[in-house]
């Protein structure tokens, strides 16, 4: 029998599949991420199937005209070796021809990445932590973000991203399995948190905050919310030095290191103010 092989865009139904692979690679997604993703870009998902079985799948996510992320590039194990993968990779890349196109990589791909024209901006590194152990109460200054009108909190994320994300942050904000805080200062927001439930424990992304004394107020109260002995997690920019040091001060663990890169220049998103990264899979 021939075997076709065909890639398509995804079905919201089918954004479940990826994210069900992407736990069993280890990536530990949220509980909630293929409908927020989603709403990021309902096209930017595609599936490469063969015979009508899917076997491999990547995102490839449009924000506006200029900018993209590729994300969520699987293959079913035992179809690697086999070309699949380019060829849903070369669709990608298609896709978002034009724009300046950023990835989380694991780390021994970007040699890879570097041939499809990829350069290294820096690496995210993700840390692990205990919910007791980081958590704190009573800080007057935080607020609930979904108290605050929906145009302050969107002024204050755009500096963190390359382009005007709204449906995202609002599926984002919105979770059922996720709280999140925002530190007022003389009636300025400058720092906000998020941490929402996953497969294993809890990840608190994105942390965008002036300081790192704000950061920490934001995580002490964020993990004051969820489970006691719950794993939780914080990816961090390790060009950040102030969030290097405040997570060495919290006695977190790294557990990996990511390769963030683009096909053009690195954008201007505010890292010196970014203790944790919303998101590898779609930026």
């Amino acid at each position: 029998m021939n075997k076709e092989y065909t890639i398509r865009t995804m079905t919201r139904d089918e954004v479940n599949l990826a994210i069900d692979w992407a736990a069993q690679e280890g990536w530990n997604p949220g509980l909630e991420d293929a409908h927020c993703y989603y709403q990021a870009d309902p096209q930017g998902f595609l599936i490469g199937l063969l015979n009508d079985e899917p076997v491999a799948v990547i995102s490839a996510v449009k924000y506006g005209s200029s900018f993209g992320f590729i994300g969520f590039y699987i293959v079913k194990p035992e179809y690697r070796g086999q070309g699949f993968g380019l060829k849903i990779w070369q669709a990608a890349m298609t896709r978002l021809d034009g724009c300046n196109i950023g990835l989380d990589g694991v780390v021994e791909q970007q040699e890879n990445y570097k041939k499809s024209g990829f350069n290294l901006a820096y690496s995210n590194r993700r840390y692990q932590g205990i919910s007791h152990k980081l958590a704190s109460r009573g800080a007057a200054d935080l607020v609930a973000l979904d108290s605050l009108p929906s145009e302050v909190l969107n002024q204050f994320l755009m500096p963190f991203f390359p382009a005007q994300r709204t449906e995202f942050w609002h599926a984002w904000l919105g979770q059922n399995n996720a709280f999140s805080v925002g530190v007022i200062v003389s009636g300025e927001l400058q720092g906000a948190g998020v941490i929402r439930q996953c497969q294993e424990g809890y990840k608190i992304a994105p942390l965008f905050t002036k300081s790192a004394s704000q950061a920490e107020a934001i995580i002490g109260a964020l993990n004051a919310k969820v489970v006691d002995d719950s794993a939780v997690y914080l990816d961090i920019p390790t060009c950040n030095s102030e969030a290097l040091a405040l997570v060495e001060k919290l006695n977190m663990t790294a557990v990996f290191d990511t390769a963030r890169m683009y096909t053009k220049e690195a954008p201007s998103i505010g890292i010196e103010k970014t203790f944790g990264v919303t998101s590898f899979e779609i930026g």
